[in-house]
């Protein structure tokens, strides 16, 4: 059976227990979406934490579960929250002991870096600022990083560069770049993370197709990044789920447009078809990738 790890999976978006804009549509599927994602060969799960209120809500849900993990770390565009926090040093002491009193379950520093396309929800400058602070506790935890990246290569790579001896590895997830800009990541040592978002046009398949499958690892990101079909890479899927939206939702069905980790098979199913790999090969590397930088105690 195939084996996955999602690098990447919002678990606590309240749309995975039926409340969408804050209004209860159908029934908590929590357990169900669990579920359909184990059937497929998803063997860990790693929950995305980008806030304070999403770490304590990411630190309950991994608790619930042997085979959730989770992020901890402040997103580029909530890196106000250092500022309105009133004391920037006491909020990174929040996130140190967040990690320090969950060591079983934070596996990485994230989701931190850089994003340009949402600046209307933090400036340029605040991102700079809490992006470099976040990076000490890489020197102090020697956690990987699960990194975000969005038009923004050159400082973001600037900053990496700077701060090259804090870091003991991680993740560009959820990348969208061109070849250039992988082999820049490449050359900093980190991996690369695709989804769905990662396999849009077909620009983006080949900047995946150039990436070396030993530097690769798989997510979902879901709720979002699902692969759509009007996306390059929709062609190339042979797995498919029934999906029902959200109005005339079924028990064990998919809802329509709202990605699970389940749907990890399909990325999985594009990457390969279009890298002309084998799917189980391509699998297992980028299982034991994940293995290697965010479980190395379990190997």
């Amino acid at each position: 059976m195939l084996k996955f790890i999602d690098i990447g999976a919002n678990l606590t978006d309240k749309v995975f227990r039926g409340i969408y804009r804050g209004k209860s549509v159908h029934n908590d599927d929590y357990s169900d979406v669990l579920q359909r994602a184990f059937n497929v060969g998803v063997s860990k799960i790693i929950v995305t934490a980008g806030c304070k209120s999403d770490v304590e809500e990411a630190l309950e849900l991994v608790a619930t579960n042997e085979k959730l993990y989770t992020t901890v770390g402040v997103h580029p565009t909530r890196c106000n929250e250092f500022d309105e926090a009133g004391n920037p040093e006491q909020h990174l002491q929040y996130l140190r002991e967040a990690i320090n009193c969950n060591k079983s379950k934070v596996v990485a520093l994230g989701e931190l870096g850089l994003d340009y396309d949402r600046t209307q929800f933090c400036p340029i400058e605040v991102q700079q600022k809490y992006f470099e602070l976040q990076l000490d506790l890489a020197a102090e935890t020697n956690l990987p990083l699960f990194l975000h990246s969005r038009n923004c290569a050159d400082d973001f790579i600037e900053i990496m560069r700077r701060n090259q001896q804090k870091i003991s590895g991680g993740v560009v997830h959820s990348f969208t770049g061109s070849i250039d800009e992988a082999k820049k990541y490449l050359d900093l040592g980190l991996y690369i993370g695709i989804n769905g978002c990662s396999l849009k046009t077909e620009e983006n398949l080949d900047a995946m197709a150039s990436i070396p499958k030993d530097k690769l690892m798989i997510e979902t990101d879901a709720p979002w990044c699902g692969i759509k079909n009007t996306h390059a890479g929709s062609k190339l899927i042979k797995t498919k789920f029934e999906s029902k939206k959200k109005e005339r939702w079924m028990e064990h069905c998919t809802v329509k447009d709202r990605n699970e980790p389940c749907h990890i098979i399909q990325v999985l199913e594009v990457m390969a078809a279009h890298r002309n790999e084998d799917v189980e090969e391509l699998a297992d590397t980028m299982y034991q990738n994940t293995m290697n930088l965010f479980f190395p105690n379990s190997l």
